[in-house]
């Protein structure tokens, strides 16, 4: 019984965290859009210089002479705030490897094959066009996907999709972080201190520690991990993997299991009859007041941190974090010909990967790992479907704009690419919708 207790316990949080990041997520992808139209509206107006001043103000902090640090508001932006977008990545994708949709071979299989094939493609189609050039390095830009835009798009067909395909799509997009990141960490990190990564490795044990010997709170946590991204960002290594190793760190188990929830309820609740209930309330009874107390803390001591952190952070991390990068990085002047983007290797290769490389990419892997019997399609998705969300996980946009800005120093191909990012992502909405909306469900296909 108490089994059964504490494993209905636990769905119910990750059902519920779940619940809350898909819509928030299709919610925040239609906020970035407004966001997105708002920075190219201001980066293409009388205000431009003024928005590009602002973003190159320098803001200095530190704790003393030894430990200061000056960055631009837009490094502030892309190497501060965009750790919590990471940091909220990683938490989702240790939720899904836990008891998500990449829980098991069996479920993460299909997702992960997918996401496979929508990195590489892309990266071999750019690669393809700018081999031997100066800008060859960019191979990463086309790789990614952008989960908040993906969402926000696939919900405006509302139940025109079936959920199934819904859930596919955010596995294959956490997956696809998962890459991201490792792309990042490995291809687009420079000057390399190791007396600082040194400091970092520390205390991401130490993290680890905590978590083995049973630290449960996150006050102790969120010290270690502000320090771990200084570290990070003094080692030369990009500080928002600081947040994905925070998030790894973040135990899973409660400080109360359900059984002791449950011996510690019926305790309470037996305190709770002995006093009048019948002709006094909590506002009345100082004992009921500490009784019912008592019961709010158990249950939220009961929850999972991992859980925990998740749910306080996706709000401010889609309604905040991600439009604020946008207005950051999105108002790119749009004063290129766009024929010199579409005809040149950079714009070409961007154009081309996310379009064609990720639906191409997705949809191959996926059909070769279901017929070599390593991967499962679910019974309410059709292969229309699967070419669709290829469509729209080519809607780079946040990771790629993100990757262009490690990869590239000149600030003319900084913008070409942006632009590139930017066409590229329009049409794979377009695509996207359009095949999503021919595609019939799986119950009436024939």
């Amino acid at each position: 019984m108490n089994q059964i207790i504490q494993k209905e316990s636990k769905s119910s949080y990750i059902q519920e965290t779940a619940s809350k990041f898909l819509d928030r997520e299709t919610a925040g992808g239609l906020i970035l859009i407004v966001a997105t139209i708002l920075a190219l509206i201001i980066g293409n107006s009388s205000w431009a210089e003024t928005y590009h001043h602002i973003l190159e103000e320098k803001f200095l902090f530190g704790f003393s002479d030894s430990l200061t640090f000056e960055l631009t508001i837009e490094q502030w932006i892309n190497d501060g705030l965009m750790v919590i977008f990471f940091l909220v990545a990683g938490l989702e994708l240790k939720r899904e490897i836990l008891v998500g949709e990449l829980s098991s071979f069996k479920k993460a299989s299909m997702p992960l094959l997918a996401a496979i094939g929508g990195m590489l493609m892309p990266a071999v189609i750019y690669t393809i066009f700018n081999v031997g050039s100066e800008n060859a390095h960019g191979w990463g830009v086309p790789m990614a996907t952008d989960i908040a835009y993906s969402l926000g798009i696939i919900g405006l067909l509302g139940k025109r999709v079936p959920t199934q395909v819904k859930t596919f799509l955010i596995a294959l997009a956490i997956a696809d972080d998962l890459g991201a990141i490792l792309v990042i960490a490995f291809f687009y990190s420079s000057d390399i201190s190791w007396l600082h990564l040194g400091i970092s490795g520390g205390l991401f044990v130490m993290l680890m520690a905590m978590n083995k010997f049973g630290f449960k709170s996150l006050f102790w946590y969120i010290p270690i991990g502000i320090v771990l991204w200084y570290f990070t960002l003094k080692g030369g290594i990009h500080p928002t993997i600081a947040g994905v190793l925070f998030a790894i760190s973040i135990p899973v188990k409660p400080k109360l299991d359900s059984k002791i929830l449950k011996d510690r309820t019926v305790q309470n609740v037996e305190k709770l009859e002995h006093t009048d209930i019948e002709h006094r309330d909590p506002m009345q009874d100082i004992e009921q007041r500490e009784i019912l107390e008592n019961m709010k803390k158990d249950t939220n001591k009961s929850r999972p941190p991992l859980i925990k952190l998740e749910n306080a952070l996706i709000e401010f991390n889609t309604f905040f974090v991600i439009p604020i990068f946008a207005i950051a990085n999105a108002g790119v002047a749009l004063d290129i010909n766009i024929i010199e983007v579409i005809t040149g290797s950079v714009g070409l290769g961007i154009i081309l990967g996310l379009i064609v490389g990720k639906a191409l990419g997705i949809s191959l892997f996926s059909y070769i790992g279901y017929k070599l019997g390593i991967a499962e399609l679910n019974k309410s998705i059709s292969w229309g479907h699967i070419l669709g969300i290829g469509f729209i996980a080519g809607i780079g946009f946040t990771m790629s704009i993100f990757i262009t800005n490690l990869a590239f120093y000149d600030a003319e191909v900084v913008k070409l690419s942006k632009i590139s990012i930017l066409i590229a992502s329009l049409v794979a909405v377009v695509n996207g919708l359009i095949t999503m909306l021919i595609v019939k469900p799986k119950e009436t296909a024939t």
